[in-house]
């Protein structure tokens, strides 16, 4: 009887469902973050069944307020997932970001990461994302208009000069109207403005376009004056865009792209997909490094951000939530990554089905260097940065007669004012 009673326990057990577990990751990905999430969520359960992921997107500002609330309120979710430097304030404002370095570890498949991805991944001293989406932002030009103008894309400088002339003054769109111009940029605010400035720095070569590390100005350092005066060139004395450039933030300079007028533009890896299409450029530009502006310099497509999952310390469900963070550098994950949203980290995905230009960033085939988060390590940087874009800004719409003593003046007022800062 003993027996009997012990084999029907066993098999009552074994009738009963197991209990369902949901975890809740938030985002701010819109509709394509929630259906990359879905269908991981139906992968992952597939290894963990009974639990379900559900993900909740919200606008950008709206997520700051709700996740910094619910980490100091211990009603956290139990992931978030954003670019790597939101999730940077969130942890200045709670210090409640796990460090996932030992969830790294223990992650064998994982040399795809590399060294700019994990530095990215790292704040204060501890791993507060596992690296999942780069952010890649290459050099487009529009290749009809090069063919137009016998051109091919643009390599260096000097090339890019001389393109962007013939684009502003020989017609390349064939509509007998003096309406492109060489560039599309932007600088009303200073992320637009010296947002362009650090992809032209950072593509050809150099690092820290403002304030390195140790606190040092760097905009009069040789390499940094040169590209520093021919980009506020583009924007002033070479009559490269359009008039009002001075005035156009993200949405402006969206409109010059998108509305034909602009020849060469930053490109985002998210940009491509609305961009290859029918209704917008279809497929009209070709993407590539950054130009160059001296020979022992490697140009590159810069890496503008991280995308990556964080844990917080009182997540709800920490087991599941760092099997899930681990789940979503798995291959599955990333290929669907790479569908739904446009980005990933690794490079074994199946990208046949992708264009061209989606299929240059998602090979990774030019040299990456990563944006240095400055904000990160001098907390007074954006202050900093707010005064350096209002005496740039001045130089546009003043070109002085001589830049180089401009780059000067503004260097050392720059110095004295992080000087200041830092106190």
């Amino acid at each position: 009887m003993k027996g009997t009673g012990v084999m029907m326990a066993a098999l009552l057990l074994a009738a009963t469902p197991v209990a369902a577990q949901e975890i809740q990751i938030w985002h701010d990905l819109g509709d394509n973050g929630v259906a990359w999430f879905e269908r991981v969520g139906e992968a992952f359960a597939k290894e963990h069944p009974g639990v379900t992921v559900r993900s909740l997107s919200f606008p950008t500002d709206q997520w700051f307020g709700r996740v910094i609330g619910a980490l100091n309120t211990d009603t956290a979710p139990d992931l978030i997932f954003n670019n790597y430097e939101r999730v940077i304030r969130v942890q200045t404002q709670t210090d409640r970001i796990m460090d996932l370095a030992p969830v790294l570890a223990a992650i064998e498949d994982r040399a795809f990461l590399g060294e700019d991805d994990l530095r990215v991944a790292t704040y204060d001293g501890r791993m507060i994302i596992l690296p999942v989406q780069r952010v890649q932002m290459a050099f487009g030009v529009r290749k009809s208009w090069l063919d137009a103008v016998g051109e091919e894309f643009p390599e260096t400088w000097d090339d890019v000069k001389r393109v962007a002339a013939k684009f502003a003054e020989e017609d390349p769109d064939g509509n007998s109207r003096a309406d492109t111009f060489g560039f599309a940029l932007q600088a009303a605010r200073p992320r637009d403005l010296i947002h362009m400035l650090d992809l032209f720095t950072f593509g050809s070569g150099l690092r820290h376009t403002l304030i390195d590390p140790e606190g040092n100005i760097t905009i009069d350092q040789p390499g940094h004056a040169e590209v520093l005066e021919e980009f506020l060139k583009t924007y002033s004395t070479y009559g490269f865009v359009a008039p009002d450039t001075i005035n156009h933030s993200f949405t402006e300079m969206y409109q010059v792209i998108e509305g034909g007028r602009g020849g060469m533009f930053r490109v985002g890896d998210w940009n491509v997909n609305k961009w290859d299409g029918q209704d917008v450029l279809a497929g009209d530009f070709v993407v590539g490094p950054w130009p160059a502006f001296a020979e022992d310099r490697e140009a590159a497509v810069v890496i503008g951000g991280m995308r990556g999952v964080a844990i917080p310390e009182n997540a709800p469900n920490r087991d599941l939530s760092v099997a899930f963070a681990s789940f979503l550098l798995g291959l599955e994950a990333q290929q669907a990554s790479l569908e739904k949203v446009g980005a990933a980290v690794r490079t074994d995905l199946d990208i046949s089905s992708l264009s061209p230009r989606r299929q240059t960033f998602a090979r990774a085939e030019y040299s990456l260097t990563a944006y240095d988060f400055p904000e990160s390590i001098h907390p007074f940087y954006p202050e900093l940065e707010a005064a350096f874009h209002r005496k740039l800004l001045d130089g546009i719409a003043n070109p002085p007669s001589d830049w180089q003593a401009f780059i000067a003046e503004t260097a050392g007022e720059m110095r004295a004012l992080a000087a200041t800062l830092k106190q």
